[in-house]
Parts: C-alpha cells; sequence; structure tokens
C-alpha cells in the first residue's frame, strides 16, 4: 500500500495539525496485528531471553548435537523421521545407547514409515538392550485401516531442559556425504536453541511421545520460568498436528504481508493454488520473493511436480533456483531482514496439514540477517530458471549434473503424497477449467491418464481384481468404525 500525501487538498487521510501521526506509529500497530495473528493461527507464545543459532549441514549439526547428548546428566529426548541404519546411524545409537548405561534417562522416536527400507532391528535393539526408551510412531493397525497415513515428520533434539535442536536433518549417511564415490552432502539447516523456549520444544516432543504410549513424566517437563534465560532472541516453537493447518495459514500470512523481501528454500515444493497466488501476488506487489529448491531430488516425481509451477511464478516475477547438488533437503524461509522459519515443514499439502511437524519461527533482525546471507551463498551453488523465447522454462545457463548417490524412490510417503496432490491440482484444473494449465503440467496429466486407462481396462477385463480389494477395504473400515463406536458407547455408559 503506497502512502498518500495528507497536504494533498481533498485528500480523504488529510490529517489537521492538532493529529501528527508518526509513521512509524502505524507500523508499530501493523507488527502488533501480524504478531497477535501469528499467536491465534499457530497456537505458539511468542517466547524471550533465548538464544538461537545456525546450524548448516551436518558438519555442524552432528557434532553439536553429539556434545550436548554427551553431556546429558538427566535426560535425552530425540526425535527423528529417520535414523538410518549406517555408519552415522550407529554413532548416534552408541552415543545414545552409552547414557543410558551411564543412568540418562533416553528417549528416542521413529517414524515407522520413514524407517521401512532405511533402519533395522539391529538399531533397536542396540538401544533397548542398553536401556533406552524406543518408540514406533503409528504403525498400521488393524483397527484403522487408513491411519497410517499420519506420519511424525518432526526432527528434534532436547537434553536435560538445557539446550534443544530443530532441524531439516534426519540421521544418515547421506547428509555427510560419500567422499569415497565423490558424493557430497546433502545440504540442509537447523537451529541450537537455549533459554526458555527449550521448554516449547520439550513439551512437542511429549505431544507426539504420548502419541506412541504413556505419557513423560512430570520431571521431563520443565517449565519455561525454570530455564534460565540464555539471550535477547524471541521465538517460537510451532508443533504441527495433522488437519490443524497452523503452518500453512501462517506460511499464508507471511507471504501477504511481507513487505520488501521473502526467500525460500524447500525440498518437496509442491504449492497448492492458493499458495502459489500468495507469492505471485506478492510479487507483482513489488515484494523480491526467491524460491530455491533441488535440482535433482530423491523423488524425482515430486521434482517433476516442482517444475509444474514455475511458469505461473515466473511470470510474475518470482525468482525461481535451482540447486546444483545432489540434494537440497532444507525448509526455510526469511523476509522482510526481521521474520525467519527454520524446521521440517516442507511447501506442500502433506507436511502442511497430514504430517507431525516443528518448526522454529524467529522475529528478530540479526538472526534473519543472517539467514539472509546464508540464502545468497547458496544462490552462488544454484542456477536461476528463466523464462526464454515462446514461454518457455529454461536454467538462465546450462545445468551442470553432479553424481546424487540418491536412491530413487527412497524417501516419505508424505513426499510422496505431495506428489500425488500435485497430480491432482493439474488433473483438477483441466477437469473444471479453473485456471490456465502450462505445458509442464502435461507430464502429471499424461502420467494420470495412463494409469486410470490402465485401471478401467483391467475392471472391464477382470472386473474382480478391482472390485475385490475395495469390498474388502470397504469392509474393513466398516468394521474398524462399528468396533470405534462401540468403544465410545460403553465409554459413555
Amino acid at each position: 500500500m503506497n502512502a498518500t500525501d495528507s497536504s494533498e487538498p481533498g485528500n480523504a487521510g488529510q490529517r489537521t495539525p492538532d493529529c501528527p501521526v508518526d509513521r512509524r506509529d502505524g507500523l508499530d500497530l501493523l507488527d502488533s496485528l501480524a504478531e497477535r495473528a501469528f499467536s491465534r493461527i499457530t497456537g505458539a507464545d511468542l517466547v524471550g531471553g533465548n538464544s538461537v543459532r545456525i546450524l548448516r549441514n551436518a558438519v555442524e549439526n552432528y557434532p553439536a548435537w553429539k556434545e550436548a547428548i554427551a553431556g546429558a546428566r538427566d535426560w535425552v529426548l530425540f526425535e527423528s523421521y529417520i535414523i538410518h541404519d549406517d555408519p552415522v546411524g550407529r554413532e548416534f545409537v552408541e552415543l545414545m545407547a552409552e547414557r543410558a548405561r551411564a543412568g540418562v534417562r533416553v528417549c528416542v522416536l521413529y517414524d515407522w514409515v520413514g524407517a521401512l527400507g532405511s533402519s533395522s532391528r539391529r538399531l533397536w535393539k542396540t538401544l533397548r538392550a542398553a536401556g533406552v526408551e524406543v518408540r514406533c510412531f503409528n504403525p498400521p493397525r488393524v483397527d484403522s485401516p487408513v491411519g497410517w497415513i499420519e506420519r511424525d515428520h518432526r526432527k528434534m533434539i532436547a537434553v536435560d531442559g538445557r539446550v534443544g535442536f530443530v532441524t531439516g536433518l534426519c540421521v544418515g549417511q547421506r547428509w555427510v556425504g560419500y567422499p569415497d564415490r565423490k558424493v557430497e552432502p546433502w545440504r540442509d539447516t537447523g537451529v541450537v536453541v537455549e533459554g526458555p523456549a527449550v521448554a516449547d520444544i520439550v513439551q512437542a516432543f511429549h505431544q507426539t511421545w504420548r502419541n506412541a504410549g504413556p505419557e513423560l513424566p512430570g520431571s521431563a517437563l520443565p517449565a519455561r520460568e525454570a530455564i534460565p534465560a540464555a539471550g535477547d532472541v524471541p521465538l517460537r516453537v510451532v508443533p504441527s498436528a495433522p488437519a490443524m493447518g497452523g503452518l500453512y495459514r501462517l506460511d499464508q500470512l507471511v507471504a501477504a504481508s511481507a513487505r520488501s523481501t521473502l526467500w525460500l528454500t524447500d525440498a518437496y515444493f509442491v504449492g497448492t493454488t492458493s499458495y502459489i497466488q500468495a507469492l505471485r501476488s506478492a510479487s507483482l506487489d513489488g515484494v523480491d520473493v526467491r524460491l530455491l529448491v533441488p535440482q535433482s531430488s530423491d523423488i524425482p516425481v515430486v521434482g517433476a511436480l516442482s517444475r509444474t509451477g514455475y511458469r505461473t511464478l515466473l511470470e510474475a516475477g518470482v525468482r525461481v533456483y535451482e540447486w546444483n547438488g545432489p540434494m537440497l533437503h532444507a525448509k526455510t524461509a526469511v523476509a522482510d531482514g526481521r521474520y525467519a522459519r527454520v524446521g521440517s515443514t516442507n511447501l506442500n499439502l502433506a507436511s502442511w496439514v497430514g504430517n507431525w511437524e516443528l518448526d522454529v519461527v524467529v522475529v528478530e533482525s540479526g538472526f534473519a540477517e543472517q539467514m539472509e546471507v546464508m540464502y545468497l551463498d547458496d544462490l552462488e551453488h544454484a542456477t536461476e530458471i528463466v523464462l526464454k523465447k515462446r514461454r518457455k522454462v529454461r536454467p538462465i545457463v546450462p545445468r551442470v549434473q553432479k553424481a546424487s548417490g540418491v536412491a530413487i524412490g527412497s524417501g516419505s510417503a508424505g513426499r510422496a503424497a505431495a506428489g500425488a496432490i500435485g497430480i491432482g491440482n493439474a488433473v483438477g484444473a483441466a477437469i473444471t477449467n479453473h485456471r490456465k494449465l502450462g505445458a509442464a503440467e502435461a507430464r502429471p496429466m499424461a502420467l494420470f491418464a495412463a494409469l486410470l486407462a490402465g485401471v478401467s481396462t483391467v475392471g472391464l477385463l477382470w472386473p474382480r481384481v478391482v472390485t475385490i480389494p475395495i469390498a474388502v477395504l470397504g469392509l474393513w473400515m466398516a468394521l474398524s468404525l462399528l468396533s470405534k463406536a462401540i468403544r465410545l458407547w460403553r465409554s459413555g455408559g
């Protein structure tokens, strides 16, 4: 919004000399309204008195995690979507087992889907043998046929109520790289927090831990006021839960309220129509909007779906970059040199409303400036995508492919769900004609058409192949609902 000149005759906003207004007052009011909106949308308090530091890649994250765990005296709370059964994963397992043998209470929470094909029973057996409490989040259950869709995608560590880590990194060799094969590490970002906000990180762990079994004892849940101040940085710890959409609304609000810059990094970008429109509107209003995504993805279909949204963004002036290394796994945002977000939430519906996620939101210029410096450095290792003649999407310079060392098909069900959502966006737009489609969306539509034709053909030739699985699933769901109804009826009696 442009400010109007109050001296202009007939100006409806003209102010009399006895009502002076400082423009700073208006900005303070906007900031106050934004803070109130942030609190209501996320359900997370702004907590002061903290220190927060960016940890870039495994070379900074892993040593800091190890040092904190090795120094634990009472508690280690460790939550990770994946702990790989590889040299890096086994090193962390041995460290936590050693702490448990020394009398420290160690709690480890991993995700069932994340562990498939990545972890092993050997890891969990080693931990349990040492006295570590290990829980698996949301494995399949007979009484919940589709309940397994909800995933714990959070990555955090809390030690003794004195230090907490919130991050995008899981635990595995790919974040360290494979020097013998000349494969570079994955690019990722996390933060380390000290101060009263560590209590909120612990509470976030408690939230998912109690979904997988009994609650933590009160001694493991420090109050904010019991943790001394460690700095002067205010921040929010934002724990997202399925179907709540707090981070989705927050990301929409940030896109709508950004005044000068909005720089985003995301590993699995499959923006919804409304979010892409929010980015477009910001860019058309003069905001410097930038999006950094992977060039090579461990889920190729998600990378292809990300590219379907490029044209719409580029036409509005959004600058899009692709990371030149093997994989960009960070999920960050920085706006207006003041607002910053780091955590586990990707910019897709599976992450926004389908998973349990955890992010730290910092509203402080010093931290945001560090995020901006890191972002500009990342762009030095990225290729900008532009619209060339005939409106085709092309890299601004020839793309340099590097060995990725990424196993095709590895990764999360959430990312696969993001891919399905992206296909759904394109197909839905084609059927309803509610928006103009780009050439990049031809591929997902063709994929869906081929799949639909295949299923339809099988249904015509061999009807039972289609009808029997549908009938079994329907009966399973009916029995599950009936069982829950009976339990509810009995509990109310």
